[in-house]
């Protein structure tokens, strides 16, 4: 259903819970997309639960509030809800995973930062970020029996000595296998380029084996929402831009969905396609809550 067609106010009466994805959403880069800004506000009015869901893992929820900050937007710490801390939350509260064991990092500090405070040992990251030199020592390398997981997730800093420990690691089938997203492209700079499904197929595809995935359109990161903020899934609403990870991510998890066309879904694609949101609306901005 096409929002403009319908009653805003009785659309949003309908929901106690909204999930927002980010990028394309509340934000094009580093703009707010106009009217969002006042959106958010008479939904809080409405006393309506606000929860921003990312598949980014490069930022800590900390860093998230940062840019949120930035743009003038209301938010707390507990209602970011990023493919980071959902591995990080996974692993603590689902996977109870042990405290004599440390999960070996590809990825940037976004993840270390949100796996520290859920107090789960780790290793890897920006300390590998210097590559092999010599080929000639890479039987250095040997698996190591405290190392419980690996995750993975984006890494502008990837190289051959991350994705050869990790390998080696995962040999072995007790070592968990886990991932921020799937992700096939990232986009950046009004154009796209790969993204951290792209670079996790370098181990899956030697290794033969699939990682379990915490981000959207993946039911992992939904159940450890629902888990946490103990959401009511007939009363929330996801809404994003990407029906491949936003629109997927709410049907699949019996959620409504709201499509906006503010990021990479235009019109043609939109006809096209088998994922079909529940409403549509140009921009978030434009959903007036005031009589």
């Amino acid at each position: 259903m096409n929002l403009k067609e319908a009653n805003h106010l009785e659309f949003v009466s309908n929901f106690d819970t909204f999930l927002f994805d980010c990028d394309g959403v509340i934000w094009q880069g580093n703009d707010l997309i106009p009217g969002v800004k006042q959106v958010l506000l008479e939904l809080r009015k409405l006393n309506k639960q606000i929860l921003f869901v990312s598949n980014n893992s490069t930022k800590s929820r900390k860093s998230y509030l940062k840019k949120f900050e930035s743009l003038g937007i209301q938010a707390s710490v507990d209602e970011v809800f990023g493919s980071a801390y959902c591995a990080a939350y996974y692993m603590k509260h689902q996977l109870a995973f042990p405290p004599n064991k440390q999960v070996y990092v590809v990825g940037m500090h976004g993840i270390c930062d949100e796996l520290e405070s859920q107090g789960i040992k780790y290793c890897g990251s920006s300390d590998d970020n210097e590559n092999i030199k010599d080929m000639a020592h890479i039987g250095d390398i040997k698996h190591e029996s405290d190392v419980g997981a690996v995750l993975f997730g984006f890494d502008v800093d990837l190289n051959y000595k991350k994705l050869a420990k990790a390998f080696t690691y995962l040999q072995d089938r007790d070592c968990l296998f886990l991932a921020t997203n799937s992700d096939l492209t990232y986009p950046a700079a009004g154009t796209i380029f790969p993204g951290t499904g792209a670079l996790l197929a370098a181990l899956s595809a030697p290794l033969e084996r699939q990682p379990i995935v915490l981000g959207k359109p993946h039911q992992t990161m939904l159940d450890c929402i629902v888990d946490s903020k103990h959401l009511n899934r007939e009363r929330t609403c996801m809404v994003g831009d990407r029906l491949d990870t936003d629109i997927a991510f709410g049907k699949l998890g019996k959620l409504k969905t709201l499509l906006v066309m503010t990021g990479v879904t235009n019109q043609e694609t939109l006809n096209k396609t088998d994922t079909i949101p529940d409403y549509v609306i140009d921009s978030l901005g434009s959903l007036k809550l005031i009589n």
